[in-house]
């Protein structure tokens, strides 16, 4: 099992330096941030500006991957898709298309993003839109020999009032994108700590779309139920710290939160799991810099890494 971290959690570090520390720790995999060098996305990065690779860029991508053995599990552009600005839809898509093209010529298996959500549209339109959209995208994502996978976080941060702004988000949802896309190049990489908050079976979920699971999100999360029990299903309103402070989650990693990952690793086991597994590293209390970021990661390795093993 190739065993990883999201690369955008750490700033101000060429992606040869994030392959090197990588290495160092004993991670075997990256799952490269790849959104345009320009944006102002949160936890977002930009390790390689595909839309500007060259030959040479290839090249010596691979001879650092050689180098430090380092597998890239994805690369990783999450942005909304069906943005309602058809100038920034567009935007995304060209990008999303380059991101494939990437990871076709450095011989990455699997791009990941969202599908998003247009709010001025009613769910069956935007599902509509989903179709013919992702139709083109899987189309061509085949073509290049890459699959795309869809994380199953709702995004509550991008609408003012904190509801989903996804339409792939939970296993009802999955149910209808994968019967209006039945191709087996459109899968998940699926997040365990997105359906805790929202209380769905996380571990249930695992066994009923095994079949579906791309990759795995290592994040963990902290559901305080006293304060669900008082924001209620659709969270905080008022006085929110940021964007997706719904008051009564909080994104930690691996290891500090609720999931219990030995548990998850015996169901990874039972499906026949044995692709990547991958830290999201969204701790805010581990942010400050790059060496807080590191002791974030290093600290879910060594609480992840012997159940890997034991499992092995």
């Amino acid at each position: 099992m190739k065993f990883g971290f999201l690369t955008g959690c750490l700033k101000d570090m060429t992606l040869s330096e994030k392959m090197s520390y990588a290495h160092k720790v004993g991670f075997t995999a990256l799952d490269v941030s790849c959104w345009p060098k320009k944006n102002s996305r949160d936890f977002s990065g930009s390790d390689i500006d595909v839309e500007n690779l060259t030959d040479s860029d290839i090249k010596k991508i691979k001879l650092d991957q050689k180098k430090y053995n380092i597998e890239f599990s994805s690369l990783a552009y999450y942005d909304n898709m069906l943005c309602p600005d058809p100038d920034k839809r567009k935007e995304f898509a060209d990008h999303l298309i380059a991101v494939i093209k990437a990871a076709s010529a450095l011989g990455t298996p699997l791009v990941g993003c969202f599908v998003g959500k247009d709010q001025t549209k009613s769910l069956t339109e935007n599902f509509d839109e989903y179709e013919e959209l992702f139709t083109k995208f899987v189309k061509f994502a085949e073509e290049n020999n890459v699959k795309l996978m869809i994380e199953n976080c709702p995004m509550p941060g991008w609408q003012k009032d904190g509801l989903p702004a996804t339409i792939s988000y939970s296993p009802e949802l999955w149910d209808e994108m994968f019967r209006r896309i039945p191709s087996e190049s459109i899968g998940l990489n699926f997040d365990p700590s997105h359906l805790d908050w929202l209380h769905i079976d996380y571990l249930q979920a695992m066994r009923d779309y095994k079949d579906r699971i791309f990759h795995i999100d290592a994040k963990d999360m902290i559901v305080d139920e006293k304060k669900f029990a008082y924001y209620g299903i659709f969270g905080k309103k008022l006085n929110r710290e940021q964007p997706e402070d719904l008051g009564f989650w909080t994104p930690v990693i691996p290891g500090l939160g609720d999931i219990n990952w030995s548990e998850f690793y015996n169901v990874m086991q039972e499906i026949g799991f044995d692709d990547c597994f991958s830290i999201e590293h969204e701790d805010r209390r581990f942010a400050a810099n790059n060496a807080e970021v590191e002791k974030g990661l290093e600290y879910s390795f060594n609480h992840l890494n012997p159940i890997i093993k034991n499992f092995n």
